[in-house]
């Protein structure tokens, strides 16, 4: 789908601020720069953006800060928050906060553009007069509604901790509503482990676009769920039930809950 979207970059450091703009720049895309937050906070009155991305270390307004003021003016904009730093509890705070997702450095233009497409997705689902879900979710509403006693990273990924202590993983469904047909996803290895806020596993759609999921807590993988390895678009049948991914045992689960959402 093409989407006429305007997009500004916000970073203090003039090359970033122009080498993710020369990733984007294109003729659905109409990209600006803003070398401080207070920079662009007077950009976005003047011209609403459909994208804001966002450095989280910056001086004078933080992204951090920047995030709340945006999102406190304008709800609905889609704020993607770059982070250099391996603190991944102040990443997923932004997401807590209302940013779209996040992205560490270093990353290549085609996981800039991916997660860009996602966003797009999203602003586009919720823009029509009601929610606009893919094909395999259409008879099934209910799933619109995350189940009691989950704990997620918001519209991304989900945990449930079971009755013998180990957790369940899988994807938040607003994740879903903004991918194309899942063409294949890339599972980690059983006894490899996972940390939380970083990749726990990759989804190729149908454009080809590749997207990751982020990890909600950390843990040692026990297993992985073969029928969606085998059958991906069954994901989209029931995400919180049938289509969960991964099941770990979890290291620091208590820590790790304190930066999750509870349903």
């Amino acid at each position: 789908m093409a989407y006429n979207a305007k997009i500004l970059i916000v970073d203090d450091e003039i090359p970033v601020c122009k080498s993710i703009s020369i990733a984007l720049e294109s003729e659905i895309y109409h990209v600006e720069m803003a070398l401080s937050g207070e920079e662009a906070l007077k950009k976005d009155t003047q011209s609403h953006f459909d994208i804001i991305i966002a450095d989280l270390m910056m001086p004078g307004i933080s992204g951090m800060d920047l995030l709340k003021a945006l999102k406190e003016k304008r709800p609905e904009l889609s704020i993607i928050m770059i982070t250099g730093f391996p603190s991944i509890k102040t990443a997923v705070q932004a997401i807590k906060l209302g940013a779209f997702d996040y992205l560490p450095k270093p990353f290549t233009p085609d996981e800039l553009r991916s997660l860009v497409q996602r966003a797009l997705e999203r602003k586009h689902i919720f823009e029509e007069p009601k929610p606009a879900v893919p094909e395999l979710l259409e008879e099934k509403l209910s799933v619109l509604t995350m189940p009691h006693g989950l704990y997620d990273i918001p519209e991304h990924s989900w945990a449930k901790v079971e009755p013998d202590g180990n957790v369940l993983i899988g994807i938040h469904h607003i994740f879903l509503l903004t991918v194309k047909k899942i063409m294949s996803v890339e599972f980690p290895k059983v006894n490899e482990y996972i940390n939380q806020g970083e990749v726990c596993l990759r989804i190729t759609d149908s454009q080809m676009f590749i997207h990751k999921l982020w990890a909600p807590v950390s843990g040692k993988v026990i297993a992985i769920n073969e029928h969606i390895k085998k059958a991906p678009t069954d994901i989209m049948k029931n995400p919180y039930g049938d289509g969960w991914l991964l099941r770990i045992t979890p290291l620091g689960l208590e820590e790790d809950l304190k930066n999750l959402v509870a349903s």
